[in-house]
């Protein structure tokens, strides 16, 4: 049965009205009450995206529960919103972590509750509706917008250098989205239309498609974020309070390769193949430089933010090697498995991630230090948290059976296909990642209790359970049985492949 609904509408803008309406109405209310309502709107905002997923055709690659409605008529543009494989599990995921960082500020966020609820009701409309619209400029007003509510958030309820994570994060992220606008703006005066199909569809040559290519890079790649733009994240991610970090880590970032999988491969193909190795060099610093660094921290959320931008490395290692796979063996299933590994990658990410920061905000709110040397011995007096961490962190580090190996697998098995170096360097994270964050959790977790404040550390309520609990099971859901997931983008993913195939040049123009 279907609704008569408008479910991307309304999946797009109940949190944004609902987050309007807690933050308005809730200075004069018990905070309590504020809570409770942030936690249900959350939980129907879930619920309507589950009913996209259970009316969604497996079957075809096209836009599905599209809208359209115009809006500024006199430029056509329109208020033009759809999904595919690819935009439904991130539109899910983002659904599902609001209510998990609404129920893990539940006691911890005291001040302004009303306005830190509302910002992240706000800010998880304005990400939905980057994954909806289908309509460039109406992609870059939210790609903008989702900018304030997490700037609020960083800079109210962050850390003490909250200000300058704030503002660094947000002119690295603004400057890059400014030549995304350029870029947009010359597309339209080449399709003379805002609709995102038609500006996939645009003939571009050789030339026009390197321009846009870059000013979508700089706009992705900050996103991401890909080495050398990824000096905002860890800084961001120390002073963000929880919430914020498991937003950031889960979802934000995969902004980036969703950017790439919509805009870079399908309207520059040419230059996304010409500049294919330098794409693909960038992602294996990352892969293998940044792990490196993360192994250097002392600073527990600033070794998972560095582990962040090695596994995202990963994905765009995935999307990119595309090409060298049509050059050395024509294998479209090879190609097509590397966009599904990555696009695994993002989701999987998007869970370990978030669980990790949300292990670490558990420990925060009891010892108020993220500081390695500040722990020891925890299992002693928190078994079932330590037991969690423990599979989060095999996660991390790719572990069989966890969702973690799924899309590293599968990109590391295509990858194989285009070179024998990428591959094996980008499998070197196996060992890496493994240690970087396996050592963390041997320094915090196992031991003797090497500090008083750690023996009298308490083990996890019921709601910290439960948010554990659920994420626990979907890393084991994902890395035992990823059908589901494959099969939602499947059919999107090979339509993605063959678009990139075809060059946009002319014979005249290769001569």
């Amino acid at each position: 049965m279907q609704l008569d609904l408008p479910l991307l509408s309304t999946v797009i803008w109940l949190p944004i009205l609902g987050g309007l309406w807690v933050i308005f109405t809730g200075s004069g209310r018990r905070e309590r009450s504020v809570r409770v309502d942030a936690l249900v709107i959350s939980i129907v905002v879930f619920a309507l995206s589950l009913l996209l997923y259970r009316d969604f055709d497996l079957s075809t690659a096209d836009m599905q529960f599209v809208e359209l409605k115009p809006w500024i008529a006199a430029f056509k543009i329109n208020y033009h919103l759809g999904i595919d494989g690819i935009a439904l599990p991130l539109i899910l995921l983002t659904t599902f972590t609001t209510i998990l960082v609404i129920a893990a500020g539940w006691e911890v966020i005291d001040q302004r509750v009303n306005q830190y609820m509302g910002a992240f009701l706000i800010l998880e409309g304005f990400m939905v509706g980057v994954f909806c619209a289908l309509d460039a400029l109406l992609f870059y007003v939210f790609w903008e917008a989702m900018l304030i509510p997490m700037f609020l958030i960083i800079g109210i309820w962050g850390g003490p250098r909250r200000v300058y994570a704030t503002v660094k994060f947000f002119l690295y992220t603004f400057m890059g989205s400014v030549l995304m606008l350029v870029a947009l703006l010359y597309l339209y005066t080449q399709a003379h239309s805002f609709a995102i199909p038609d500006l996939q569809a645009a003939q571009l040559t050789a030339v026009e498609q390197q321009w846009i290519f870059i000013a979508f890079l700089l706009a992705f790649a900050v996103k991401v974020p890909m080495w050398p733009v990824h000096t905002w994240l860890p800084d961001a991610h120390v002073e963000a309070p929880t919430g914020g970090s498991v937003v950031l880590a889960a979802i934000m970032l995969k902004m980036g390769g969703y950017g790439f999988l919509r805009f870079s491969l399908p309207i520059t193909p040419d230059a996304s193949a010409a500049l294919d190795g330098f794409m693909i060099a960038l992602s294996l610093i990352a892969v293998v430089y940044i792990g490196l660094v993360a192994l250097a921290q002392q600073d527990m959320k600033k070794l998972i933010a560095y582990s962040s931008i090695s596994h995202m490395g990963f994905v765009t290692l995935g999307l990119f090697a595309i090409f060298d796979i049509f050059a050395g063996t024509s294998d479209w299933q090879a190609a097509t498995m590397s966009i599904e590994g990555a696009v695994a990658q993002m989701i999987s990410h998007g869970f370990v991630s978030g669980a990790l920061f949300l292990c670490v905000g558990v420990l925060y709110d009891r010892l108020h230090s993220r500081q390695i040397n500040d722990y020891g011995g925890v299992a002693n007096t928190m078994p079932k948290f330590a037991a969690f961490m423990l599979l989060f962190a095999m996660a991390n580090t790719g572990l069989p059976g966890t969702s973690g190996f799924v899309g590293e697998f599968l990109i590391i098995l295509s990858v194989f296909k285009a070179s024998f170096w990428y591959a094996f360097t980008a499998a070197t994270t196996l060992v890496i990642g493994a240690a970087y964050t396996l050592w963390m959790y041997k320094r915090v977790v196992f031991g003797e209790i090497r500090h008083a404040k750690v023996a009298a550390l308490t083990d996890i309520n019921a709601r910290e359970a439960a948010i554990l609990t659920s994420l626990a099971a979907l890393v084991l859901l994902f890395g035992l049985w990823p059908a589901p997931l494959l099969d939602m983008m499947h059919a999107s993913v090979q339509h993605l492949v063959e678009q990139v195939a075809q060059s946009k040049l002319s014979v005249a123009a290769h001569e």
